[in-house]
């Protein structure tokens, strides 16, 4: 008779699910730190890094789930 299990683990159905929300939690945590980092630049370190207050506030206030 075939194996027809297709390799399922009924000790941990969910675990890449889990593993899969607590990756893009992560992801939004991060954005959101860069950002508040971001915003908290004075003009001379934007200069440094090529960059105006316009674009840093642009994206400063996106919310954390838009890439």
């Amino acid at each position: 008779m075939a194996d027809i299990s297709l390799h399922f683990s009924s000790r941990a159905p969910l675990a890449g699910t889990f593993t899969a929300f607590a990756n893009v939690i992560g992801t939004w945590r991060t954005r959101a730190r860069e950002r508040r980092e971001l915003s908290q630049l004075d003009a001379r370190s934007l200069r440094d890094l090529g960059l105006n207050p316009g674009s840093i506030q642009f994206e400063a206030n996106k919310p954390f789930w838009r890439d």
